[in-house]
């Protein structure tokens, strides 16, 4: 499985381009209807952005670590 496929990154790429509209924008471009506008808000996509990418680094990771100890089972055995 590549990297890509991984969810994580999308979330990451879509709560991005949201964080640069903010900044292009301005953060009442952004804001949830009913919302106050955040000055923050920009700030706050770009860090879940990160949370986003970490996790899908973990993820991927973890990924390849459970493959590879799925193939060192399956390997047979040299006496």
């Amino acid at each position: 499985m590549g990297w890509w496929k991984n969810t994580y990154f999308w979330i990451a790429v879509v709560l991005v381009a949201i964080g640069t509209i903010g900044l292009a924008r301005g953060n009442a471009s952004i804001v949830d209807p009913g919302q106050a506008p955040d000055p923050k808000l920009t700030l706050y996509y770009f860090v879940a952005a990160a949370i986003m990418v970490i996790n899908g680094i973990m993820s991927h990771k973890q990924y390849l670590r459970d493959k590879a100890a799925k193939a060192s089972k399956s390997a047979p055995k040299e006496e």
